[in-house]
């Protein structure tokens, strides 16, 4: 694996010290109240349920193997806490998707020179409006129906010991995706040729990834890291050339 595939974790922070700037600290504050309210809401509800989810997912072992269950339990505490956090991140992007977009334009401008400190507008913002949540929907439909077959995964004995390193594997591969879509939208890339863009890149894409999901698992911190990945992945894709890049997507 070449030593660009892991520049992750350095566009991570430069898009974190980028949103902490003047120019574009302003972009940040709004999407970081309302995602508070709703972290806070979930965390609340997780901490009352927690338990009762673990055991759900947890099987049903035989009297002669109840050993095994103190080596397995980790495994399913593991799990719930990645469907918890899947659950948050995909509202909470869903929440912040017009922001995020907003954000993502402005941080390309700045990592182009164009415009050192370019103005908030209200009107931009809400002429974003409906194509960054129709992009949000067209996220959710290519994740459900993979976060739906991993969910049945992780309910079959023996199978479901699996469940949560392939949920790690497609996180990581989500949060690529997710981020590096909102510069691509952008740019005006259709979702196929988003996807073709970031396949042609995958290791440094899941390099992206894996930084930015391991530093939204740590609450609250997490809610900075969230416009920290848009201005990293804006950086990314304006260092890899962006669209000057995009080869033709042929229809079969």
């Amino acid at each position: 694996m070449p030593v660009a595939a892991l520049s992750g974790p350095q566009y991570l922070r430069e898009g974190l010290k980028l949103i902490l700037s003047p120019g574009l600290r302003l972009f940040v504050i709004l999407p970081l109240t309302v995602n508070l309210v709703l972290f806070c809401g979930l965390i609340y509800l997780a901490v009352r349920q927690f338990g009762g989810w673990v055991d759900a997912f947890m099987p049903n072992l035989p009297e002669w193997l109840m050993f095994l269950e103190y080596i397995i339990w980790p495994l399913f505490v593991v799990l719930v806490v990645l469907i918890v956090f899947f659950t948050f991140t995909m509202l909470a992007n869903i929440v912040a998707a017009p922001f995020n977009g907003f954000l993502a334009e402005k941080v390309e401008t700045v990592a182009r020179g164009v415009d050192s400190a370019p103005p908030f507008s209200w009107s931009e913002l809400l002429a974003m409006l409906p194509r960054t949540i129709g992009r949000e929907a067209r996220k959710l439909a290519y994740f459900a129906p993979r976060a739906l077959v991993l969910l049945i995964l992780s309910f079959i004995p023996v199978v479901n010991l699996v469940a949560a390193p392939l949920w790690l594997l497609f996180g990581v591969w989500m949060m690529a995706v997710q981020y590096i879509d909102y510069p691509a939208d952008n740019n005006k890339l259709s979702w196929d040729e988003m996807m073709v863009w970031l396949r042609q890149r995958r290791w440094k894409s899941l390099s992206l990834g894996a930084v930015t999901y391991a530093a939204l698992l740590i609450p609250f911190v997490n809610l900075l890291i969230m416009p920290a990945a848009v201005a990293a992945a804006t950086l990314f894709w304006v260092r890899e050339g962006g669209k000057s890049t995009m080869p033709t997507v042929i229809d079969p």
